[in-house]
């Protein structure tokens, strides 16, 4: 019953009465919505994946239950319960159907509406994550884009077409975090640790993550959202490894990606001067996880029994029932009720640029 309560004071909260304003909002007099943009592509890690991983030889990959409980087609490769912040994010949009991961070879009619490239465990540089086996870099999901976007060209007769249209969809990308879990701070990572310090991680994280968004750019993104690092210092999986000195969260880690979200927004900056006829969103996951994680009782414990190894979900094991009390459903990934009420406060910034 305790848990029932906290459930029903976080729902009447200012933070769910934002969530179901943003909800009305994009759904017409008639109940039905109409999508906001043609198509809407995305680009990261685990936090976006919706089965990119599952044909690969990764630990990373999740297609299997407990993964999917909540979701309507089971596990598929998401690493969630249900539904990623990004497909509600198309929810909002007014997307019907979930974008489809590339890996599943969608045909002309979906890719036209959008495609899902991220893969679990990537990064923004090719090494981060590959310890754990395969993954799609940042660098490869952007040439498995240009794939989808020769083929666009095709289906609409010309090149010209083709960029007209693709100018007017979304694009989103959620990377970077893995280039410190999966890489800067693990603890056999030292060289690299000896070789930069903080901010000159940033710094080369920036400088590589900026071609790659100038190469989106040149395939025809008009509109571009991208997030920014959340506190990771808060997962789970760092907490149980690092310890946090009784504080709520690893203050250490958290601290070492402040350099890469500032040197973030300064290159929105540069690409709005840049590209006058684009435009740029900062989604700011460090303030959006924050007021997320204050809505759940249960904060730093994951709810399914999860690997020491992996900090992923044991296979066909039991999660916790109480799902709307946990913040986390593994040791790293969100729950899909925080994905819920994160995509909302993300969407103000993206409707500015839509």
């Amino acid at each position: 019953m305790g848990s029932r309560r906290s459930f029903l004071r976080s729902w009447s909260s200012p933070l769910f009465l934002f969530v179901v304003v943003v909800a009305l909002a994009a759904t017409s007099a008639d109940g039905s919505r109409a999508a906001r943009v043609p198509c809407y592509f995305i680009f990261g890690d685990s936090l976006y994946d919706s089965g990119n991983n599952n044909n690969l030889t990764t630990s990373a990959k999740v297609n299997y239950s407990p993964y999917g409980i909540d979701f309507p087609e089971g596990p598929t490769g998401r690493f969630c319960n249900g539904r990623t912040t990004a497909d509600v994010i198309g929810e909002i949009l007014g997307f019907k159907d979930f974008i489809p991961p590339f890996a599943s070879n969608p045909d002309d009619r979906q890719i036209l509406v959008g495609v899902n490239y991220a893969s679990g465990s990537a990064g923004i540089l090719v090494e981060s994550g590959k310890q754990g086996g395969d993954n799609v870099d940042l660098s490869q999901q952007l040439r498995n884009h240009e794939v989808t976007v020769s083929r666009i060209v095709e289906i609409l007769g010309s090149k010209v077409a083709a960029f007209e249209y693709l100018g007017q969809c979304l694009y989103i990308c959620n990377s970077g975090n893995n280039d410190y879990i999966n890489n800067y701070i693990l603890p056999q990572s030292t060289a690299i640790r000896n070789q930069y310090n903080p901010d000159q991680f940033a710094a080369l994280l920036i400088t590589q993550y900026s071609a790659q968004i100038n190469r989106l750019y040149e395939l025809g993104a008009r509109k571009v959202a991208l997030a920014g690092i959340s506190n990771i210092g808060c997962t789970p999986s760092l907490i149980a490894t690092l310890g946090t000195n009784g504080a709520p969260c690893v203050n250490s880690v958290n601290q070492l990606v402040v350099p890469f979200n500032t040197r973030l927004k300064s290159l929105i900056s540069q690409l709005k001067l840049s590209y006058p006829d684009a435009k740029f969103a900062y989604l700011d996951s460090v303030r959006v996880g924050t007021l997320v994680g204050a809505a759940f009782r249960i904060r730093a414990t994951p709810c399914c029994q999860v690997s020491t190894v992996t900090g992923l979900c044991l296979p066909n094991t039991v999660p916790c029932s109480q799902r709307p009390s946990y913040l986390f459903w593994d040791a790293f990934h969100p729950t899909e009720l925080a994905n819920q009420l994160a995509a909302p406060l993300f969407f103000p910034a993206i409707q500015r640029i839509l």
